[in-house]
């Protein structure tokens, strides 16, 4: 602080902006003071490096300048990405600039990028043990180009992984002083792991990679005698089947597109398939020929147990019936065995008019000899039986 009789010296600030604070207390006045100031310009910070392998941006330098960095791809940045030109005696930046170094392992998720051994394209270090991953979404894969190759021949070496390290099935191994030819990950993770022994430093590798949509799955349509549920078929999406009334799923209830070198999907398609005999429960359905809509094997004994909720009986209608006469039939029993009450037999290609169960159970049988073929379709619903009267 400056007080008294005695006029200060000539000031000098080192900053753009100047405070200035007048204080009196409550006794004493004096004719005060009078000061002019001038503006004078200030020196500029020195141009700052910009750092090998990496970008500077700001061309100015005065106070409270800010000069930003960043690096090129493969490299990482070691210090402050930001400087500021500070105030003071002496013009200087608030931190050293930064380097760009090749760094040991890294995680990546850009559609495309570099790897590059640590310290690259000086010699990699001894005793390493580096990872670096490439993270895309779902349904891509990447494409590797080696632009430089060299490591100590089977000590230091480079694997590349499909998948997680840790998981992940190995793609190739590369050691010695061989570039090696471009190669396809089919993953949307792709894994690198690096080892260095304690002899022999060589200048190591630089890699890059562009990411690329790998092909859809087979469309698994036209699904016979059933739908597929799910119009997405790309890598990582699952689709689910179901077959129409009176079929059977045969295989997996639902699909995964698989990733791989070709597309695939995780099970064998399913199929649809009219079965031999079975236990139904529905209120109203339909029962085809087995095989159908090909005509049923030779030599076939097929039973089905329909049952509907009590208090029902169980109308029975042939939409189609074209079979071996006499020696392949259909016979009907108005409950859940061959002991129950039967209903009737049927054959050939007569039209047929609705039969009717009393039972809220029936059992079906097809038979089929050692010749001849056809085919049925046999519809049933169930119905309430109608109240008995009361007698008094």
């Amino acid at each position: 602080g400056l007080g008294g009789t005695t006029i200060p010296p000539l000031l000098n600030s080192t900053s753009n902006n100047l405070y200035l604070s007048f204080s009196s207390d409550i006794s004493v006045s004096a004719a005060g003071f009078h000061l002019e100031y001038t503006a004078i310009g200030l020196e500029s910070c020195p141009e700052p490096q910009t750092p090998n392998y990496g970008l500077r941006q700001g061309d100015r330098f005065m106070v409270g300048d800010v000069v930003q960095f960043s690096c090129e791809q493969g490299y990482s940045l070691q210090g402050n990405a930001h400087i500021t030109c500070m105030p003071g005696p002496v013009r200087r930046w608030n931190y050293p600039v930064p380097l760009c170094l090749a760094q040991c392992g890294r995680s990546m998720t850009d559609v495309s990028g570099v790897i590059l051994s640590p310290g690259y394209p000086g010699n990699y270090p001894s005793g390493l043990d580096c990872t670096w991953t490439v993270n895309l979404p779902v349904g891509f894969g990447i494409h590797l180009q080696f632009l430089n190759f060299s490591t100590e021949a089977i000590h230091d070496y480079l694997e590349i992984r499909s998948g997680s390290l840790e998981t992940g099935s190995v793609i190739d191994r590369f050691s010695g002083p061989v570039i090696p030819k471009a190669l396809f990950s089919t993953t949307h993770q792709t894994s690198f792991f690096f080892h260095s022994d304690y002899s022999q430093n060589k200048p190591g590798f630089h890699i890059t990679y562009q990411a690329y949509q790998l092909q859809s799955c087979p469309d698994p349509r036209p699904f016979r005698n059933g739908n597929v549920i799910g119009t997405d078929f790309s890598v990582g999406m699952t689709v689910s089947f179901e077959c129409q009334p009176g079929y059977s799923l045969i295989g997996e209830t639902s699909l995964t597109c698989l990733h791989g070198i070709s597309r695939n999907w995780n099970h064998p398609l399913p199929r649809c398939e009219a079965l031999c005999g079975g236990n139904i429960t529905s209120l109203n359905g339909t029962i085809y020929s087995p095989g159908h809509p090909e005509e049923y094997p030779n030599f076939q004994d097929c039973v089905w147990s329909v049952r509907v909720p009590p208090g029902h009986g169980i109308y029975i209608n042939f939409t189609v019936l074209n079979t071996e006469p006499i020696y392949d039939y259909i016979t009907v029993w108005d409950g859940p065995d061959q002991s129950s009450p039967q209903i009737g037999q049927f054959s050939g290609n007569t039209a047929l008019e609705s039969v009717y169960s009393t039972s809220n159970i029936i059992l079906i049988k097809f038979h089929s000899d050692f010749s001849g073929a056809g085919f049925f379709v046999l519809s049933y619903h169930g119905k309430n039986n109608p109240t008995p009267l009361q007698l008094v």
